[in-house]
C-alpha cells in the first residue's frame, strides 16, 4: 500500500485576517516558500483534534480556546505521497505569538491571501471558507506544482488557465468560479456562424442562453462560445463547443480566425457578483447550417435565431433585446467580412 500522510491545518482568524506561515526555514520542505496555515502530521495514537492543539501550540505559542473542523482535503500528487488533511478554523485563542522554527508567522488580510505564493488548490478552499460552507470534502490533484483536477463533494470543478492580455499563459491554474469572483483574466473561444444575405451582407446565428445558466440566463449570445479548460487551446475549444452546444461537427480548418478581443464586465446574478474578464479568439464558420439539423444542448442553449448583422447592431444599441453580446466583436466580424469580399 502506498504511503499516505494524515495532517491537520488550521487558519486562525483575527480582525479579518488569517495567521499565515511563510515556509522558509525548514530543509527539504515540499511547501518551501509557500504560505499556509499552521498544523502538521498526526503522531501515532493522536486524534486530529489532539494533533491540531499540539501543532498550533508548537508553531505559534498560542492555545486554541475554540475551533471548528471545516472539511477534509485530499491531496494527490505525482511527486509526493497522498495527504489527507483535516482543515480547521479558530477565532478564539490565548497566549503570546512566538517565533516558529519552520517559517515566518504573519497576520494577512483575507482579501490579500490570494496574492501570496500558495498551492493553487488553496484558493478553492479559501473561497469555501469564505462562503461558510458547513463541511466539505475537496480532492486536489497535482502534477508537479500545477493543479490538474479538483473535485468538490464528489463533483469535478472546472479549471481554467490564467492568461495575459495577449492570450498567452501565466502558468497559474484556478477554478472557474474563483476567476469569476475575483475578475481574473482567462480565455474563451467565440464562434460566429454566418451566412450571406441580400440586404446588409450577412446574417448571424444567435443562441439564446438557457434560463438555468449561472450568468446571463435567457440572453442572446454568440453562436457558440466557451471557456478554455486548463491545458486546452483556442481552436480546440472552439471546435469542441460547436459540437457540444449545437451538434455541429466541424474541422479546425473550417473555422476562419477573425481576431482577438478582450472584455471586462461586472454584474450580479442570483445574489452573487459575477466579474467576467476574458480574452477571446473570435472565429467565423460559413458552412451551410440548417436550424432543423442542430442538436441543442438544453443545459446551455434554449433556442437559436438568424438575424441580419445590421439589425443585430440596432437591437444592441437600442436595448430592445436581452443580450450579452459585444458591439465591437460584431464590428470586427463586419470588417473581416468586407476584407474577405475584397480579396
Amino acid at each position: 500500500m502506498a504511503h499516505k500522510n494524515l495532517t491537520t491545518l488550521c487558519y486562525m482568524e483575527q480582525e479579518g485576517s488569517y495567521l499565515m506561515l511563510h515556509r522558509i526555514k525548514k530543509k527539504n520542505d515540499m511547501n518551501q516558500d509557500k504560505w499556509l496555515g499552521v498544523g502538521g502530521h498526526l503522531e501515532d495514537g493522536e486524534s486530529p483534534e489532539e494533533c491540531l492543539l499540539r501543532e498550533v501550540k508548537e508553531e505559534t505559542g498560542l492555545t486554541l480556546l475554540s475551533y471548528r473542523q471545516r472539511g477534509i482535503v485530499t491531496f494527490v500528487s505525482d511527486t509526493y505521497p497522498d495527504d489527507y488533511m483535516f482543515l480547521y478554523t479558530s477565532d478564539k485563542f490565548e497566549g503570546t505569538l512566538a517565533e516558529c522554527n519552520e517559517g515566518h508567522l504573519e497576520w494577512v488580510s483575507k482579501e490579500k491571501t490570494g496574492q501570496l505564493p500558495l498551492w493553487e488548490g488553496d484558493l478553492i478552499f479559501f473561497e469555501l471558507l469564505k462562503d461558510d460552507i458547513p463541511f466539505f470534502s475537496l480532492k486536489l490533484v497535482y502534477k508537479g506544482e500545477r493543479l490538474s483536477a479538483a473535485i468538490l463533494d464528489g463533483e469535478p470543478l472546472e479549471l481554467l488557465d490564467e492568461r495575459q492580455p495577449d492570450g498567452s499563459l501565466t502558468g497559474r491554474v484556478m477554478a472557474r468560479f474563483f476567476m469569476h469572483r475575483e475578475g481574473i483574466l482567462h480565455g474563451t473561444a467565440h464562434v460566429w456562424i454566418i451566412r450571406p444575405n441580400e440586404t446588409n451582407g450577412f446574417d448571424l446565428l444567435l443562441q439564446k442562453r438557457s434560463a438555468n445558466k449561472d450568468s446571463y440566463p435567457g440572453c442572446y449570445d454568440v453562436s457558440s462560445a466557451g471557456h478554455l479548460t486548463a491545458g486546452s487551446d483556442y481552436l480546440e475549444s472552439a471546435v469542441r463547443e460547436l459540437e457540444e452546444e449545437l451538434g455541429i461537427k466541424a474541422f479546425p480548418e473550417e473555422l476562419a480566425f477573425v481576431g482577438l478581443r478582450s472584455e471586462s464586465d461586472k454584474r450580479e446574478f442570483y445574489g452573487r457578483t459575477f466579474f467576467n474578464r476574458e480574452v477571446s479568439q473570435v472565429y467565423a464558420y460559413e458552412k451551410t447550417v440548417e436550424e432543423a439539423d442542430l442538436v441543442l444542448d438544453p443545459l446551455e442553449v434554449e433556442s437559436v435565431l438568424w438575424m441580419d448583422y445590421e439589425a443585430c447592431l440596432s437591437h444592441l444599441r437600442s436595448g430592445t433585446i436581452s443580450h450579452c453580446l459585444n458591439e465591437k466583436e460584431i464590428l470586427m466580424l463586419a470588417d473581416w467580412w468586407n476584407t474577405k469580399k475584397c480579396r
